[in-house]
């Protein structure tokens, strides 16, 4: 049985979805604060201040990108294996944190720098996961060339936010068929 999320992982999600909606500097603390039953100010016993809260969502979902992706890998019997679970792990990901890909998207300028590095770093680490597997799976692959395979896997992968044409677990099919055909091309 899974226990509720927290009352920080509450606010964050809300931000997330405020964000995605109307963007960072569209939404405000009092916004924050209604849209999460208490007073804008109130806030700031969970969060030291609004930019403090984009960082620590842009930076948790990279350490947990990267955290389950080297488990999956680490899991994987084989090259093959690991990259079939990556993408399982990114699709679910995708469709389970559509707004918190909008915000990495569209709100990225907004971070403190110190977070934005942490961000890169972390994402660079993730994308280093997925071109180890594609170049074990092809060791005539480059390294330049994986990480771009990863990146344009992740577009593909990341476009849900933007895919509400067909039920999840269809999409999900969509998604993963997509991003294995062309990462094994």
């Amino acid at each position: 049985m899974s226990r509720p999320p927290d009352r920080r992982s509450q606010i964050l999600d809300t931000a997330a979805e405020l964000f995605a909606a109307r963007g960072y500097h569209g939404v405000s603390v009092a916004d924050l604060g209604a849209a999460c039953g208490i007073s804008g100010p109130a806030l700031y016993k969970h969060f030291e201040s609004k930019q403090a809260m984009l960082a620590e969502m842009l930076v948790s979902i990279s350490e947990e990108l990267l955290r389950v992706g080297g488990k999956r890998v680490a899991d994987a019997d084989a090259p093959g294996a690991a990259l079939v679970a990556l993408v399982d792990w990114h699709v679910d990901f995708a469709l389970r944190h559509r707004p918190l890909i909008v915000v990495q998207d569209r709100d990225w300028e907004s971070l403190p720098d110190d977070a934005r590095e942490q961000v890169r770093h972390l994402q660079r680490e993730y994308v280093d996961l997925w071109a180890a597997q594609l170049r074990l799976l092809d060791p005539a692959l480059d390294l330049s060339t994986a990480r771009a395979k990863a990146h344009a896997a992740f577009g593909l992968i990341n476009s849900t936010p933007h895919s509400g044409l067909l039920p999840d677990p269809q999409l999900r099919e969509v998604l993963t068929t997509m991003a294995l055909g062309a990462l094994l091309r």
